[in-house]
C-alpha cells in the first residue's frame, strides 16, 4: 500500500513538472514568434527609424573625421551675397530666408484670428511681405473715432525680432482702442546681417508712407528692440534727402522706442544669438562677431551709418524711452548719453528706467506703469480725441 501511493505522488509530480516545463517552453516560443513578427513587420514597413539610424550613424561618422561643427545645422550660419554665383543662390541661404520669411506668411492670419476674439470692426490689409495694416472702423470705441474726414492717426509697430502673434496683439489692442491704425513693420534676420538689404526695406517702407492711402496721416512710432534699427534705416534716407523727406518728417508727431538695442557690436551679436538661436546662443555669438569682422564694410560701416543717422535724427518730435539696467542687449549708460545728446538738440523727452526688467517685455513686467506713462505720453501729444485716452 505505500508502494502504491508512493509510486502515485510521483506520477503526479512528473506531470505538474512535464506541464510547467511546457507552459515556459510556449512562453518563450510565443515571445521569439513576436519578436519575429515585429521584425518582419519592420522589414515590410518603409521605417523612418532606419533612415534616422543611418542619418545619426552619418553625423557620428562626420563628426569623428571633421569635427563637432557638423552637428551645427549649415542654415544658421548661411553665406550672404557675396557667395551667389550668377543666378544659382547657394541652398542652405534659401533654407535661411524660408525659415525667417514663412513665419510672416501666417503670422498676420494669426494675429487678426487672435484679435477677432477681443476685437470688432478691425480690417487687416497685407500691405505687402512683412508689412501689415490694420484699420480701426471705428466700432472698436466709438469714442475714438475724430471728426470726420480728419485723417486717422498710424502707429507704425516694429516688433521685436522673432516676436510672437499673441505677443503684437497686445499692443496693436491698446492703439486701436485709442483711436489709431496700426500699420506692423516686421524686421527679418537677414536685413540685419546684411544691412543692404535692411536700407532697401528702408526704403520700401518710405515709399509705403508715402503713397495716396497714409500720405495725410499722422504718424506715431513705435519701435522694440531691433525694430529701433529698420527705423535707423529709415532715418538714414530722410537724413541724406532731407528736402524730399521734409513732409513726412514733418507729420511724425511722436516716437517711442523700447528696449533698444544699444552699445558694443557684442550686445547685437547676443540679439542675434538669443532672439534667433537660443539653443546654440554661444557658437552664435562668436560667428556674428567674426562674421561682422570679416564683412566689416558690408556689415560694421553700415550700422554706423545707422547709428549716427539716429543720434542725429532728423526727427525732432516728443520722444518716449523704456529700458532697464539689467538688460545684456542694451548699455543703459550709453542710452543716457544718447538722450542726453537729443535733449541738446531741444527734442522733447520723456523715458523710464527699471533697475530689473525683461527685454521687449516691460509691458509684462510691470503693466501698470507702462501704461500709465504711455498714456500720459499719448495725452501730451494730442493725436487722439480726449475721451479716447487709455
Amino acid at each position: 500500500m505505500e508502494r502504491f501511493i508512493e509510486s502515485n505522488i510521483r506520477f503526479k509530480n512528473s506531470v505538474i513538472h512535464t506541464a510547467l516545463k511546457a507552459s515556459v517552453t510556449m512562453t518563450a516560443d510565443s515571445r521569439v514568434e513576436q519578436g519575429l513578427t515585429r521584425r518582419r513587420d519592420a522589414a515590410t514597413k518603409p521605417s523612418e527609424s532606419i533612415q534616422m539610424s543611418d542619418s545619426f550613424a552619418h553625423r557620428q561618422k562626420n563628426m569623428a573625421t571633421r569635427g563637432c561643427w557638423k552637428l551645427v545645422p549649415r542654415a544658421k550660419l548661411a553665406p550672404f551675397p557675396p557667395f551667389v554665383n550668377g543666378n544659382r543662390r547657394n541652398a542652405v541661404y534659401r533654407c535661411l530666408c524660408s525659415a525667417t520669411a514663412q513665419p510672416d506668411a501666417t503670422r498676420s492670419s494669426t494675429i487678426m484670428s487672435s484679435r477677432d476674439v477681443t476685437l470688432s470692426g478691425v480690417m487687416t490689409q497685407k500691405i505687402r511681405k512683412g508689412i501689415t495694416f490694420y484699420a480701426n472702423a471705428g466700432t472698436v470705441n466709438p469714442m475714438a473715432v475724430g471728426p470726420p474726414g480728419q485723417p486717422k492717426p498710424l502707429l507704425i509697430m516694429l516688433p521685436w525680432l522673432g516676436s510672437r502673434p499673441q505677443a503684437q496683439v497686445k499692443y496693436c489692442e491698446i492703439y486701436l482702442r485709442t483711436g489709431f491704425d496700426v500699420l506692423v513693420v516686421e524686421t527679418e534676420v537677414g536685413r540685419f546681417l546684411w544691412p543692404k538689404w535692411g536700407l532697401e526695406y528702408g526704403r520700401e517702407l518710405l515709399e509705403v508712407l508715402e503713397s495716396d492711402r497714409f500720405s495725410q496721416c499722422p504718424l506715431l512710432v513705435h519701435a522694440f528692440s531691433i525694430g529701433g534699427y529698420t527705423f535707423a534705416q529709415m532715418l538714414v534716407h530722410m537724413a541724406k534727402d532731407a528736402q524730399r523727406y521734409q513732409g513726412l518728417t514733418s507729420r511724425i508727431r511722436g516716437q517711442i522706442y523700447d528696449s533698444l538695442v544699444m552699445g558694443s557690436l557684442e550686445r547685437m551679436a547676443i540679439g542675434v544669438s538669443r532672439n534667433v538661436f537660443p539653443r546654440i546662443s554661444g557658437i552664435v555669438k562668436h560667428a556674428s562677431l567674426l562674421y561682422f569682422h570679416i564683412f566689416k564694410r558690408q556689415t560694421v560701416d553700415y550700422f554706423n551709418m545707422g547709428i549716427d543717422a539716429f543720434w542725429n535724427t532728423p526727427v525732432t518730435a516728443p520722444a518716449l524711452f523704456f529700458f532697464c539696467q539689467n538688460d545684456a542687449l542694451c548699455d543703459s549708460d550709453a542710452m543716457e548719453e544718447m538722450l542726453e545728446q537729443w535733449g541738446k538738440r531741444g527734442i522733447s523727452l520723456m523715458s523710464k528706467k527699471w533697475k530689473e526688467s525683461i527685454h521687449a517685455g516691460h509691458l509684462r513686467a510691470h503693466p501698470q506703469e507702462y501704461l500709465s506713462i504711455l498714456d500720459n505720453f499719448l495725452c501730451s501729444l494730442n493725436m487722439v480725441p480726449l475721451r479716447a485716452k487709455m
